[in-house]
């Protein structure tokens, strides 16, 4: 039986762009008192929590300091960033075999200690390494999750909020499929406060609805790799979507989150990881939400799901 879970503690396993961010960000919120950050480099990892520690005068009080795995054992979430970063003109897929030789150095020692708490996988590529994860960890599947397309949603969001000229909250749309670049658009029920987005357009005086819907769904696809180009990573966007996750699951807040999680049967989609919508609350993925697609996204959505299967039957995970 693994050590019991204090639900005002999260742990961060890498303390890279992403992780430091996620560290700094989470710090912030409230939501937890106690942060331990976990690296191969303990240097690093004291650093950041030094870095970090020193804003609290200006936050809420936190214990944060560097660890190990058995430190973070009673965690009520522990957050996977570690991994290789994305370098410029590589596609998060090059990423898998560097990253899986890393994870199988890093899930062993969570499993080994019976661990009862949330993995939540951020590395790239997330939809591969959360089902690394889940068959190398062998906990239950609600309780092993990514950050999925939590983060192209919110750029699909933003992007399509600037060119309505809309208060982004106000618009709701997903990306769904592989975190990558197979990801779908979810233009089908796309909406702006219940008004269908193409009708939402017109009323902007926008009707090049294919042009439009097109150049959207590549600018959001391709927003992290001219990010990549410009600064070399992208690390704030993803550090706030870990942050909306994180805020599901200690507030038990039963929000639809397009999350990587193992399907079983929806869209008649099974023995993949894909993000997908689910409710996310207090026990991780509650249940996974069915969303109405065309036939187009439908099949989009199967070709997305073949090309990772694809990916992941070539890995040794013995």
């Amino acid at each position: 039986m693994g050590a019991a879970v204090n639900d005002r503690k999260v742990a961060i396993v890498g303390c890279g762009f992403v992780g430091s961010a996620t560290a700094f960000t989470l710090m912030q919120s409230g939501l937890f008192s106690e942060m331990v950050l976990v690296d191969v480099d303990r240097d690093r990892a004291e650093g950041e929590a030094l870095d970090i520690a020193h804003g609290m005068p200006f936050a809420a009080p936190m214990n944060i300091y560097a660890g190990d795995y058995d430190d973070a054992a009673d965690a009520a979430i522990i957050i996977v960033t570690a991994g290789a970063n994305q370098q410029p003109g590589e596609t998060r897929l090059d990423l898998v075999h560097k990253n899986v030789r890393i994870f199988k150095s890093i899930i062993p020692e969570i499993a080994k200690r019976d661990y009862e708490g949330i993995l939540l996988v951020v590395s790239n590529p997330v939809d591969i390494l959360t089902h690394v994860a889940l068959k190398l960890s062998g906990m239950p599947e609600n309780r092993v999750f990514g950050s999925g397309t939590v983060l192209d949603t919110a750029r699909f969001k933003y992007i399509l909020g600037e060119h309505l000229g809309v208060d982004p909250r106000n618009v709701h749309a997903r990306i769904i499929g592989e975190h990558g670049d197979s990801e779908i658009a979810a233009w089908s029920t796309a909406n702006v406060s219940g008004i269908p987005v193409n009708t939402f357009c017109e009323l902007r005086g926008h009707f090049e609805h294919d042009e439009s819907t097109r150049r959207i769904a590549e600018d959001v696809k391709n927003s992290a790799y001219e990010i990549i180009a410009k600064k070399k990573a992208t690390y704030y966007g993803i550090a706030m979507s870990v942050k909306r996750i994180c805020e599901a699951i200690v507030r038990d807040e039963k929000p639809i989150l397009p999350v990587s999680n193992y399907q079983r049967g929806v869209h008649g989609l099974y023995d993949v990881v894909l993000s997908m919508p689910a409710v996310v609350g207090k026990d991780g993925v509650e249940y996974q939400v069915p969303t109405p697609l065309s036939e187009d996204e439908q099949a989009r959505l199967h070709a997305s799901a073949d090309a990772l299967r694809a990916v992941f039957a070539e890995l040794d995970l013995e």
